[in-house]
């Protein structure tokens, strides 16, 4: 389903329109990242992570044991904290 629709510039840059700006919650200055899944392009803010990259920042690759709600908060905060400080 298509969400809206951005005309190309000769310069080679696009407007992204009001909605989706706002379902990605982005603004000036934020960082889309583009991606390429089989005949897909995704289009995402940069900095946001997937379930699978917090599993894996959690748990590692052992069999995930019970976390508190403060374990897995600390958890992610470690591993923004870690892929920021990487540039």
């Amino acid at each position: 389903m298509t969400i809206a629709q951005s005309k190309v510039t000769a310069q080679g840059q696009i407007s992204v329109p009001v909605d989706v700006r706002r379902k990605l919650g982005i603004g000036p200055g934020s960082v889309l990242e583009w991606e390429e899944d089989g005949g897909k392009i995704i289009v995402r803010r940069a900095g946001r992570f997937s379930s699978a990259d917090i599993h894996q920042a959690v748990f590692g690759t052992r069999k995930p044991k019970p976390r508190s709600l403060d374990e897995l908060k600390q958890g992610i905060r470690q591993y923004a904290q870690k892929r920021y400080a990487r540039g």
